[in-house]
């Protein structure tokens, strides 16, 4: 509705507060809430963002974009995370929904969005957002909580509602409307009051035992659909505004990278911790994933994720770690000699994964109209090429899966394997961002040369692609034999702060 326009005009404002601030005395912010903004965090965002580098106002668009594929009368419902738990009252780090936080920015556990469209004027769309409410109880285990008075004032909800009367609140949205739109929650959640667990209820007197129950027992005659496709189609094409988030999260990454090489570690799990270290104090949130660092035959393992061995200085160690940035993920591969120096049959493998990964990456322009998968055929026929002037002989293709046994790459965004709903064979479009990540994985097979044999080798490098050109999103990492053995040689000549004020 018009509301929606004029709060998100307020939000987008510039605030009397400065960007920057003094760390010496702790400024008084003007409210609590329950994630990061900029009248509580202003070192982390700048006036008129909800989330690092993404506006108001821009996730007002999105909403408004989504609306405009929905038919008239229709409801799009998004079910968001709950806090899951690792054992006992031990909880693990929150991921919200990703598909509920790329229309709200809303980074709280136990909510739900829904979009409403009435009728064919998008001034009419309603944005409901049904949220934990301000509790003194919950608030002083858990820390402040947005409320629901914040999901209008700060978030732009034309209508808010408290997690107590989900069910009742649902019930009246889905029976004003024709056509529904929603992705049941995956998990299997036996109550309406766990979906929304912690310190909260529904009541007692609530008739609906689940969420699906809720659209089940209102949408009789009603067709309800799936809407994670649809929001697929917008999440692959990035804007301007989040390729500024990923390069920047890239950057920090590549550049814990190039620290990495110039130190010798003696086990996966320091190397781990190190990078992790560097993605955060460099300005990351997080670890985008969990990382790999696989020394010597542990390479082998695609998705190596113990980092508990030793490493030694005549092997090499593949990595594929990252940083994230205000939900946004980076996603970086390289692999190099724990001593810093090449062997001949380590930098002869090497080069060829390389070559492969640089001729795909010239590719990646929406002018050359190759796909995912068309990109992966053209891996497969580089690497036979790469593989044969190594002294491998002519692989089949079949052979050459036992070596290369993973895809090229994924779409990136919010999520690291991002919208895996968009097809492979769609052509490359501007604005998205894909990976590419050739690797080898040699086993101790009689078949391959002794010298070759316990190596495996992954690069991976983030790309944007443009019309008639791309980007390396994660250029800082080098992979270039000469600098990484001049680095591990001489160190780092680019300097790293260990604490970034702004991101941005």
């Amino acid at each position: 509705m018009l509301r929606a326009i004029q709060l998100r005009s307020v939000r987008l404002l510039p605030r009397a507060l400065a960007l920057r601030r003094s760390l010496s005395t702790r400024p008084e912010a003007p409210f609590t809430a329950g994630q990061p903004l900029f009248e509580t965090r202003p070192f982390m965002l700048k006036p008129g963002e909800l989330t690092p580098g993404i506006t108001a106002l821009e996730y007002f668009d999105r909403r408004i974009r989504l609306a405009e594929k929905l038919p008239n009368s229709s409801v799009a419902i998004v079910v968001g995370s709950t806090v899951q738990f690792a054992s006992g009252s031990v909880f693990h780090p929150f991921q919200q929904n990703n598909d509920l936080f790329y229309l709200s920015g809303w980074n709280e556990p136990d909510s739900v969005i829904v979009i409403e469209k009435p009728d064919s004027n998008l001034e009419n769309v309603v944005f409901h957002m049904i949220v934990p409410p301000k509790d003194t109880h919950a608030e002083l285990w858990e820390g402040p909580k947005t409320g629901v008075e914040g999901a209008r004032e700060i978030f732009n909800a034309d209508e808010s509602e408290d997690t107590f009367r989900v069910g009742t609140y649902l019930e009246k949205v889905i029976k004003r409307n024709k056509n529904i739109f929603i992705d049941m929650p995956k998990t299997q959640r036996k109550t309406v009051a766990n979906a929304f667990q912690n310190f909260f209820s529904i009541g007692g007197n609530s008739k609906y035992s689940t969420v699906e129950g809720v659209v089940n027992a209102n949408s009789s005659g009603k067709p309800v659909k799936p809407l994670s496709n649809l929001i697929a189609e917008m999440r692959v094409i990035k804007s301007d505004a989040e390729l500024r988030v990923m390069r920047r999260a890239g950057q920090i990454s590549g550049r814990a990278y190039n620290q990495a090489f110039a130190k010798r570690f003696k086990t996966e799990r320091t190397l781990k911790a190190y990078l992790e270290y560097r993605f955060i104090s460099g300005g990351c949130d997080k670890s985008a994933y969990i990382p790999v660092v696989g020394s010597g035959t542990n390479a082998l393992c695609i998705h190596y994720t113990r980092n508990d061995d030793a490493m030694y200085q005549d092997e090499m160690t593949l990595v594929d770690a990252a940083g994230a940035l205000g939900g946004y993920c980076a996603d970086i591969s390289r692999t190099w000699p724990n001593s810093g120096k090449f062997t001949k049959p380590q930098a002869e493998l090497y080069q060829a994964v390389l070559n492969v990964e640089k001729s795909v990456i010239e590719q990646c322009t929406e002018s050359v109209g190759a796909s995912l998968h068309d990109l992966h055929e053209m891996s497969i026929s580089y690497f036979k090429r790469e593989l044969r002037n190594t002294g491998m002989g002519d692989l089949t293709t079949l052979e050459l899966n036992r070596l290369y046994p993973h895809y090229i790459g994924h779409n990136l965004g919010l999520d690291v394997h991002d919208t895996p709903s968009y097809s492979r064979m769609a052509k490359l479009r501007a604005g998205q961002v894909v990976t590419v990540e050739p690797g080898i994985y040699v086993p101790d097979d009689l078949k391959y040369p002794k010298h070759y044999r316990n190596i495996g080798i992954r690069v991976e490098d983030d790309i944007a692609v443009g019309k008639d050109t791309y980007t390396n999103l994660t250029i800082e990492a080098a992979k270039e034999i000469v600098d990484i053995e001049r680095i591990a040689e001489v160190g780092v000549t680019t300097p790293l702060e260990d604490e970034v004020l702004e991101v941005f």
